[in-house]
């Protein structure tokens, strides 16, 4: 990455003056998106902490139509109401996972929708980059970070819950498989669901009056 490039990333995230618009905008979405986080429902099979919902809908609708920093409060605050208002399904892993990623869903999303001027084509190849890297984050998170410390969370060695997830999934025989036949599959799901949904909406809730004036 050039060095215009990691200065011009900076610059839209940093925390500039809102109006009061804008503010309405990211609470609003940032409401929607913590009960859309509470809606989650399981796939066929998956494991039973992978659970898929539709709460980076409203994160992506913030990233075209307010800017990186409203989609990444959106994105925290979408956590914080879930936690609150339901809890937890994952003893807090998932959770967790959802903040460790936010850079990595705005940055990359933000950098093609910006450079390609913001138009509804460069919203598609923003979203057709989140795809790939999102799934090789996942990958990386799930194998050195959320899947041990889910491990840890219920006290059991790897290899046991490798075989929990067996029960669902007969052909996961081992980390390896776990992340080809589990991860990959289940976020390219979730993350093109979300991306479908996001896609159908984008132009629609653009033309809406409370986000004529918030569009960056």
């Amino acid at each position: 990455m050039k060095f215009d490039e990691i200065q011009f990333i900076k610059e839209d995230l940093t925390m500039k003056k809102w109006t009061t618009r804008e503010l309405i905008c990211t609470g609003m979405l940032a409401a929607v998106a913590g009960v859309l986080m509470s809606f989650e429902f399981s796939v066929p099979m998956m494991p039973p902490f992978y659970k898929v919902d539709f709460s980076d809908v409203p994160s992506m609708i913030a990233l075209f139509l307010l800017g990186p920093a409203p989609a990444a409060c959106v994105e925290i605050v979408k956590v914080l109401i879930k936690l609150f208002t339901v809890g937890t399904n994952s003893m807090y892993v998932g959770e967790f996972a959802s903040l460790v990623g936010i850079g990595l869903f705005v940055i990359p999303m933000w950098l093609v929708y910006k450079k390609g001027g913001k138009s509804k084509r460069s919203a598609l190849g923003a979203m057709a980059v989140s795809v790939p890297v999102r799934v090789a984050f996942s990958c990386f998170c799930n194998a050195f970070i959320t899947l041990p410390m889910y491990a840890a969370a219920m006290e059991l060695p790897m290899d046991e819950v490798i075989a929990i997830v067996a029960v669902v999934n007969p052909a996961i025989h081992d980390l390896t498989g776990f992340i080809v036949l589990a991860t990959i599959p289940f976020n390219v799901i979730k993350i093109a669901a979300n991306c479908g949904v996001a896609w159908l909406l984008y132009e629609r809730l653009s033309r809406v009056k409370i986000f004529e004036k918030a569009v960056v």
